[in-house]
């Protein structure tokens, strides 16, 4: 993976945090913000492969780990993880499929306020998963996944943009 791609997946991550943590929750007719942390770390994994993934998801792991308080590597340890995973749907990764990317924001991010619940509420005897789970979790995951409609396109386009450059570089040097 050469310097351009992390620096784009650096200020891709930085763009997607400060428009999740500070454009979003602005918003008044969302109950919920999407996270589009989590819809940019499993689309490189998905689009990229598991390397891809898990670089995007340390970025965007260390970001959240940097700005929210706990125990540092909570966010970052579940961000390689998904990167990871969703890379190993690499092999069925097609351009124009979108079904298999809404599906996977779907679970991504049920998996993820799971975990949030599990490791910041469940571990402190506050045992209202319903609550949590109509409040929180159903609201976030259905902006997430409409958010993943758009976001997924953007970020294909970024990385088929990212290619053809690394391409054109590769046949130049060469000839």
């Amino acid at each position: 993976m050469n310097m351009k791609r992390i620096a784009m997946n650096l200020v891709l991550a930085i763009a997607a945090f400060i428009i999740q943590n500070c454009i979003f929750p602005q918003i008044p007719f969302l109950s919920a913000a999407p996270n589009l942390l989590l819809i940019l770390t499993f689309s490189f994994g998905f689009i990229c492969g598991k390397e891809a993934g898990m670089l995007c998801g340390f970025l965007c792991g260390i970001l959240l780990d940097l700005f929210y308080s706990g125990p540092f590597g909570f966010y970052t340890l579940f961000y390689v993880w998904m990167g990871y995973v969703n890379g190993i749907f690499t092999r069925y990764y097609y351009e124009d499929y979108i079904p298999l990317p809404l599906i996977l924001s779907f679970f991504n991010d049920l998996v993820y306020n799971l975990y949030i619940y599990v490791f910041r509420f469940l571990i402190r005897n506050r045992l209202d998963f319903f609550y949590y789970f109509r409040e929180i979790i159903v609201p976030e995951v259905i902006f997430t996944v409409l958010m993943t409609l758009v976001v997924y396109r953007v970020f294909l386009f970024i990385t088929r943009k990212m290619e053809e450059l690394e391409k054109r570089r590769d046949t130049d040097f060469v000839s």
